[in-house]
């Protein structure tokens, strides 16, 4: 079942992710990788799911959200490019990661000085790969878990 969008804006968000150091990089660009926080310290994640007419990792109308932050440096260039190497990043993500990416975990995507000049087709794949590699990618079994099935043993 494809999964809706949101995204991570906060800064103690995108920190939280990098403090888990579970992350994978290609030519393109830097996956990053945390579980969905659980307990008190979800306070502001579920605020931002709430304002966005979610609730976090949660079922709306069929949906599982999936949150998604997106940063470049300025090693990437000047604005113009980053802006460029965000937008690219974004398209990607909206394309693989609804039939794709785990549910239970925020990702952060960081844009790579080759993000710009590098083909789509390329972006794409090393997208896919590097949510294979920080364990991000939903398996059968999880995509026929989010359609409401049960695993069988």
């Amino acid at each position: 079942m494809p999964a809706t969008l949101a995204r991570l804006k906060k800064r103690a968000d995108f920190l939280r992710v990098a403090g888990q150091r579970k992350k994978w990089a290609t030519p393109g660009l830097v996956l990053q990788a945390a579980p969905v926080p659980s307990g008190p310290d979800s306070a502001n994640a579920k605020a931002d799911a709430a304002s966005a007419g979610f609730s976090c990792c949660e079922e709306k109308a069929g949906n599982v959200v999936i949150r998604v932050g997106f940063t470049t440096s300025k090693k990437v260039g000047n604005a113009v490019a980053r802006n460029r190497a965000r937008r690219r990043l974004r398209a990607a993500v909206d394309e693989v990661f609804p039939a794709s990416a785990r549910p239970g975990l925020d990702y952060v995507v960081i844009g790579r000085a080759e993000t710009v000049a590098r083909p789509y087709s390329l972006l794409l794949q090393d997208l896919r790969t590097a949510l294979k590699r920080v364990g991000g990618l939903r398996s059968e079994s999880d995509s026929g878990r989010a359609a409401g099935e049960e695993a069988r043993p």
